[in-house]
């Protein structure tokens, strides 16, 4: 695939607002169509972006010949029913996190695109932010030795309300899936999957999380403790620690300009790696040469190490007596 690599938006949210900026960044890439369920916010959301088509409906935008891949920022429980509807008409996917709101929503995407062959990918730019790179190569390298343990925390203070979507069961509301999927994902992508998962935390009165403790065991003895919050703000920064130092990512680690690398018996090292655009670029470029190289899954967030945070994003709710479900009735 030579040609441009032309995009579909599923959902004119927020974050759509900002991830559509950097296709200005990206070469070889355009966003051409966007669709909502209300055709005014769609017509609104093409005038300030330049897009070529608005839809009214989401199934319109999946009909659309001219869209090679869609990213879907609907809220979490309305990926699965789109992911699917757009893996069955050939469409691409880059899914925003948390990628579903189930595993087993999470699973049956994952399965069907493998069957058919379609690329789908969850959008965690953190994996691609260019200090984030750097300090996976670093760890490649042995610069820390064998790493033994992750620290991260993520959380922001918000007032409680019951009309909004961050407090909502039926919409995936709560820290775990909007906020808690960032220090999951960092660990696993340096850890690997865990054989244990321990989490202590507290709930708003919608039911659901309001906070969460995470515990991370490994069987031969590696951990890692992430916090997470929608009741309080943190810091936003995260520690590898290994057998010969550790690295600093300062806040907010998600998606980090520099990093501070430890070792025995050397001054701190500040590297510097800031990010293309708005950040959002890196994931844009992934998906894009993907594409163009004909793979069906990207090395660096495959579709294995979603399913593994999904997991334990799900494990971790149960602890606290939470349980979310999938909206089918979205298309």
């Amino acid at each position: 695939m030579n040609r441009e690599i032309r995009w579909g938006i599923v959902g004119p949210g927020r974050i759509a607002e900002r991830v559509v900026e950097d296709f200005a960044v990206v070469d070889g890439a355009r966003a051409v169509a966007v669709g909502s369920r209300s055709q005014q916010r769609a017509e609104d959301f093409a005038g300030r972006h330049g897009l070529d088509r608005a839809y009214g409906s989401y199934a319109d935008l999946l009909a659309d010949p001219d869209v090679d891949v869609l990213y879907i920022s609907t809220p979490h429980p309305q990926h699965h029913a789109v992911a699917l509807a757009a893996v069955r008409a050939g469409k691409a996917l880059l899914v925003e996190k948390a990628f579903t709101a189930t595993v087993a929503g999470a699973t049956e995407v994952v399965e069907l695109a493998r069957e058919r062959g379609v690329f789908v990918m969850e959008a965690m730019w953190t994996r691609f932010q260019p200090a984030v790179v750097r300090l996976r190569e670093l760890i490649a390298d042995g610069a820390i030795g064998e790493v033994r343990s992750v620290q991260a925390d993520l959380g922001v203070q918000r007032e409680f309300d019951p009309s909004d979507r961050l407090f909502a069961r039926e919409l995936g509301g709560g820290a775990l899936l909007d906020l808690g999927v960032y220090v999951v994902s960092f660990a696993q992508m340096l850890l690997g999957t865990p054989d244990t998962v321990s989490a202590a935390g507290s709930l708003f009165p919608t039911g659901v999380d309001a906070e969460a403790s995470l515990l991370l065991g490994y069987a031969d003895g590696r951990s890692a403790t992430l916090m997470t919050s929608l009741r309080n703000a943190l810091p936003g920064q995260a520690r590898v620690f290994g057998t010969t130092g550790w690295i600093d990512v300062p806040p907010r680690f998600h998606h980090p300009q520099t990093i501070v690398l430890h070792r025995e018996d050397a001054e701190p090292e500040t590297i510097s790696r800031p990010p293309l655009g708005a950040g959002y670029a890196h994931e844009l470029i992934e998906v894009t040469e993907c594409l163009r190289a004909g793979r069906t899954e990207s090395a660096v967030m495959p579709p294995s190490d979603t399913l593994a945070v999904q997991t334990v994003l799900e494990d971790a709710a149960a602890q606290l007596g939470v349980t979310f479900a999938e909206d089918a009735a979205v298309l």
